[in-house]
């Protein structure tokens, strides 16, 4: 694999993993749009690496924190986050519908659900839904910070997390649409999401990288995109939650919604037009 490629995929997997426009999505299209070969399980692992390596070095001050208190350890300087405590143990619980759904579906999602008729249908789907959301959050004005956040919508946003296995769904897009619903300020929905995902992304990287082990270990023609793909898929990603957040405190949503909904669109009549595969 081309180090420029990885570096491309990489930058494609930092910004889609954390906007709400669907990584899988993305990953699928853009080696189609240029030809190239798929990367394989081995890259696939650098990549969710990366993603790993940015929420830690992002929310490493709010991990250090959540776990504190789960703990009855007093540390930390986050106001919020000192106002609810219990939140290690909200996100454990939150985390395992994802967990039970990687566990079931895992082999469905990378092959028979992995078409462009699926992937365009969720893209656009949930986009609607997004709208919906954000139509609502206008309405009922989202105020709910990380201190409010309780079980209920914790759990809420772990179901709506196991979506994600879906391809073309998104996993921030699908969790801060539910943070929405569930009266979330738009920054703490998306803070919530990033934190949730932590340990789900966490999971994913052991599991494939013991699928790796078993088919034989690292190529060793992969071992400098690997490192590629992981170094700047982390740092972008880091990069990338910094600006999104930022982001939300003042604007909405409807910028990801609209090129969800086209994005979709032009998938599908690539799929119906031109017989587009998505293997």
């Amino acid at each position: 694999m081309p180090v420029y490629q990885a570096v491309v995929l990489a930058i494609v997997q930092a910004l889609t993993e954390f906007l709400p426009i669907s990584s899988q999505a993305h990953l699928w299209f853009i080696p189609w749009v240029f030809g190239w070969k798929d990367p394989g399980l081995t890259f696939d692992v650098a990549l969710h690496a990366g993603t790993l390596v940015a929420v830690l070095i992002y929310f490493f001050r709010d991990w250090v924190q959540i776990i504190a208190h789960g703990f009855g350890i007093n540390a930390g300087r986050d106001e919020e986050l000192r106002k609810n405590q219990g939140l290690l143990w909200l996100l454990a619980i939150a985390t395992i519908p994802a967990a039970v759904a990687g566990i079931l579906f895992e082999k469905q999602a990378d092959t028979v659900w992995r078409t462009p008729y699926l992937i365009g249908a969720m893209l656009i789907v949930i986009g609607a839904l997004m709208w919906m959301a954000e139509r609502r959050a206008k309405e009922n004005g989202g105020k709910k910070s990380i201190d409010s956040v309780g079980w209920a919508d914790g759990l809420w946003i772990g179901f709506s997390q196991a979506l994600a296995l879906i391809p073309g769904t998104s996993r921030s897009g699908i969790t801060i649409t539910t943070g929405l619903f569930r009266g979330l300020n738009r920054e703490t929905a998306a803070r919530f999401s990033f934190l949730l995902s932590t340990p789900v992304i966490a999971g994913a990287v052991l599991k494939k990288l013991w699928d790796v082990h078993k088919e034989g270990g690292f190529p060793h023609d992969m071992r400098v995109p690997f490192a590629v793909g992981t170094a700047v898929s982390g740092v972008a990603g880091a990069l990338v939650i910094a600006v999104f957040l930022r982001y939300l405190r003042r604007n909405s949503l409807m910028p990801f919604v609209y090129y969800r909904i086209v994005f979709g669109i032009i998938v599908i009549a690539l799929a119906a037009f031109f017989r587009v595969g998505a293997e």
